[in-house]
């Protein structure tokens, strides 16, 4: 379907039945959006397009899919089930980031908020990902495989699955008090690989 007939079908549906585009219709198109259209029921899948930003506020009730997107920047406030951004251009995180679940697979990251909370796996292979943030907590898995970058965990790391090292500075558990230290109290409660 033509770029103009949608057009013409969303004003139409907004003019004569009272229904809003949907919100990635009109982020995709430079078209206004309105303090409802914040509010995503469901996934919102922006993957490998030329969007740079969103705007404040934006609440999306299931996952965010940017993979590949050329997406910098998050805005501050973000409420997102999963975050998906792997291989995009995002460089840094909001503070005051919400989310359950959080791929930054092959992207240039370097640190993460203080005091972030992931509910699930937080994916950072392949990333540049230089530090962790102390009392950084996982709920399931953290994969940091190749991240070579990443020389040490932080204190207080707690990972409720497995924690994924290989292709680290710090992948030599028998040599690394810290990681053996982490361990005794059960802080990682899964396999190390």
């Amino acid at each position: 379907m033509e770029k103009e007939q949608l057009k013409r079908i969303f004003e139409f549906l907004e003019e004569k039945e009272g229904h809003n585009a949907p919100f990635r219709w009109k982020i995709l198109n430079n078209k206004p959006i309105t303090k409802e259209d914040l509010n995503v029921k469901g996934d919102l899948n922006l993957e490998r397009t030329e969007i740079t930003s969103l705007p404040e506020g934006l609440n999306v009730d299931g996952n965010l899919y940017l993979y590949e997107s050329n997406i910098t920047s998050l805005p501050k406030g973000l409420k997102v089930r999963g975050l998906f951004l792997a291989s995009s251009r995002i460089k840094s995180l909001p503070e005051d980031l919400k989310v359950e679940g959080l791929d930054l697979g092959g992207t240039e990251i370097t640190k993460l908020p203080k005091g972030l909370k992931v509910k699930y796996n937080l994916v950072l292979k392949h990333s540049k990902i230089e530090s962790l943030p102390e009392g950084l907590i996982v709920g399931n898995d953290l994969n940091l495989r190749n991240c070579k970058n990443l020389k040490s965990l932080p204190k207080g790391l707690k990972v409720g699955g497995d924690l994924y090292i290989y292709g680290t500075p710090i992948n030599e558990i028998e040599d690394n008090d810290e990681i053996l230290e982490m361990i005794k109290p059960g802080y990682i409660k899964g396999n190390i690989y």
